[in-house]
């Protein structure tokens, strides 16, 4: 079920980063090494997997981008929103 646009207001203010372009959650992770970056895909991926939900990823040299929503509702969803908490303790790791 999507959130309304005050209850995902308040659900994205509680995520470090995280930001709403075009109706999808964006962040931008900034890492020392390019390598690091790289490690934090793959644990992006390996979390995505689990949740059967996967993100558009970008690398840029030492800045990784993820873009989120699901496609089915074309909106965010509670799912969303679990999924980009494991993303942030996956970058805690991996900075």
């Amino acid at each position: 079920m999507l959130f309304t646009e005050e209850e995902l207001r308040e659900q994205i203010s509680k995520l470090e980063g995280w930001k709403l372009e075009d109706n999808t959650m964006v962040r931008k992770y900034m890492f020392s090494q390019y390598m690091k970056g790289i490690a934090f895909v793959d644990e992006v991926a390996t979390i995505s997997e689990a949740f059967d939900h996967h993100p558009h990823i970008t690398i840029d040299y030492k800045t990784v981008t993820l873009r989120l929503k699901s496609n089915e509702e074309d909106g965010i969803t509670a799912l969303d929103i679990r999924e980009v908490h494991e993303f942030n303790e996956a970058f805690e790791k991996n900075r």
